[in-house]
């Protein structure tokens, strides 16, 4: 089992890649805790706290 990195731009939880396929970032960190999962960012509070506009998995919280 792949261990998930996060995008340190958007958040956005990846497991392979070199690239994000949410902001197309390069730089990640696999020291992340907490995530949600948005399935419907245009009626999400969260997703609109957090400025989310693509559904997804993303981390709370990035260390590092």
């Amino acid at each position: 089992m792949l261990k998930e990195k996060a995008c340190r731009e958007c958040r956005f939880l990846v497991e392979e890649g070199d690239n994000c396929p949410n902001c197309n970032g390069t730089t990640f960190t696999t020291f992340w805790r907490g995530y949600v999962v948005i399935t419907d960012p245009e009626q999400s509070e969260i997703a609109k706290k957090m400025n989310i506009t693509r559904k997804g998995k993303f981390a709370l919280r990035l260390s590092r």
